[in-house]
């Protein structure tokens, strides 16, 4: 068997979310958010580069060649599908391969919060899924497509680079394009996407103006339109899509947002008391208080509206901390490394809560 198998294989029997391979370095595994060793032999130059000519898609050969860098999906043989991230560094091939299970996880399994399942089945408007590479974006976006696909009936295109899960059709009619071997851009599929008869618009990422102003489009005309952000709260995905304009169109895109946003929810993955990670997660829905505060131009206080928004479903990552603490999932130290405010999450534990939110808004 080939070592990139055999790497592989031994990824998925020890539960690895990721592996990485460099060259003068024994390859390493990510296992519940750790790197730890793999025990395999230092691969050589040599050895990298057979790996990526063994792995490497024949349609990504050129732009590989020639941008020294490559994403796309890999299947091996009796072991699984992997996302695959093909880089140079000190001109010598460098890999990160993250496993994607076959079975797409539902959104309980995942220990999300409820309401995602609700959110899951509304009819228009964008919802974003926001966080830091790694914290589990992709998973929950599948997650949301696989509640849709069991319950409604819904034409669902998914533009991804690469695709990742693998839907078979349920409830739903359900077709994935992936960048590069169906389409040569988010841009190129956005523009043609509403020939297509779509309920439901998936795409990968939100990566600049012209993909959200196809969203935004589609959102307008009474389309459903998942997406994800690199973000690291919910309120700051607000100044991130707008970051993506210039100055002069700001306020035009905050008024588009604030009647056509439905939800961003932002994640943080939290290592377990007992091994495995849980999302922490803030929740923004666009309720009108919410929707008033985009129309004003208040975005410095949105984040007290998450915070106060209990009754809407809404929280801040303080508030889905202290939750999971509560609930014996995470210890207080790795709670306090991930909340938002920590004094504040030190005093919630010790009984004392501050109704700083509502202060805020009533000003």
């Amino acid at each position: 068997m080939s070592i990139i198998h055999d790497l592989l294989e031994k990824a998925v029997s020890v539960g690895a979310s990721d592996v990485h391979i460099k060259p003068d370095q024994e390859p390493h595994y990510r296992v519940s958010g750790h790197l730890v060793e793999s025990g395999f032999e230092i691969l050589t130059t040599k050895q990298l580069e057979e790996i990526v000519l063994d792995i490497l898609p024949p349609h990504l050969t050129e732009m590989y060649k020639a941008e020294h860098e490559a994403d796309f999906s890999h299947v091996e043989e009796d072991v699984g599908r992997f996302r695959v991230n093909i880089f140079m560094a000190q001109h010598i091939p460098t890999l990160a391969m993250r496993h994607v299970k076959t079975d797409v996880p539902s959104l309980s399994e995942l220990g999300l919060p409820p309401v995602l399942e609700k959110l899951a089945l509304v009819p228009r408007g964008i919802i974003l899924l926001s966080g830091t590479t790694g914290s589990g974006k992709s998973t929950t976006l599948a997650a949301i497509i696989q509640r849709i696909n069991q319950n409604l009936r819904r034409r669902i295109i998914t533009i991804e680079d690469p695709v990742e899960y693998i839907f078979p059709d349920q409830q739903s009619l359900i077709t994935q394009r992936e960048i590069g071997l169906d389409t040569l851009s988010f841009n190129a599929a956005l523009k043609r996407v509403m020939r297509q008869d779509p309920d439901v618009i998936m795409v990968g990422e939100m990566r600049d103006h012209i993909s959200f102003m196809a969203a935004l489009a589609a959102s307008e005309t009474g389309h459903l339109v998942l997406s994800t952000l690199h973000s690291g709260t919910a309120d700051k995905s607000i100044y991130r899509i707008l970051d993506l304009f210039p100055a002069s169109e700001r306020d035009q895109m905050r008024m588009s947002l604030a009647a056509n946003l439905h939800a961003i929810i932002c994640q943080r993955l939290i290592p377990t008391i007992r091994g495995g990670v849980v999302p922490a997660c803030e929740i923004l829905i666009n309720t009108p208080t919410v929707r008033k505060l985009l129309n004003k131009n208040q975005l410095d206080i949105i984040s007290a509206a998450i915070e106060t928004g209990g009754e809407d479903d809404m929280q801040n990552f303080n508030k889905s901390v202290y939750d999971l603490i509560k609930a014996g999932l995470i210890s207080e130290s790795e709670g306090m490394r991930h909340a938002s405010n920590p004094e504040a999450l030190r005093m919630n534990l010790q009984g004392i809560f501050l109704d700083e939110g509502r202060r805020i808004l009533a000003t």
